[in-house]
C-alpha cells in the first residue's frame, strides 16, 4: 500500500472520529434526548450538531492550509471554538 502515507497525526485523526462515533452511540442509548431548535431554525440532536462541527472544522482547516501562512496548530484551535459554538447555540 503505496499509495496513502500513514503516519501517527493521520492514525489519530481517525482513531479520534472513530472514538467520538463510539462515545455519541453510547451516549444515544444511555441517555436518549429529544431534538432542539438552534440558531439554525431546524431540529438537531447531538449526532447532527456532530456532523456539522465534523463538517465545519473539515472546511475550516482546508481554508487554513490555503490562506493562513502560521502553523496549523492554529486552526486546531480554532475548530475547537467551532466546536463549542455549535455544540451551544445549534
Amino acid at each position: 500500500m503505496d499509495w496513502m502515507a500513514w503516519t501517527w497525526p493521520t492514525a489519530a485523526f481517525f482513531a479520534t472520529i472513530a472514538a467520538l462515533l463510539v462515545l455519541f452511540t453510547v451516549l444515544a442509548i444511555r441517555f436518549p434526548e429529544t431534538p432542539r431548535v438552534g440558531v439554525l431554525r431546524i431540529e438537531t440532536t447531538r449526532g447532527d450538531r456532530l456532523f456539522i462541527t465534523l463538517l465545519g472544522s473539515a472546511f475550516l482547516n482546508l481554508a487554513w492550509l490555503g490562506l493562513a501562512p502560521w502553523p496549523q496548530w492554529g486552526a486546531l484551535i480554532l475548530c475547537a471554538g467551532w466546536a463549542a459554538a455549535v455544540f451551544r447555540w445549534v
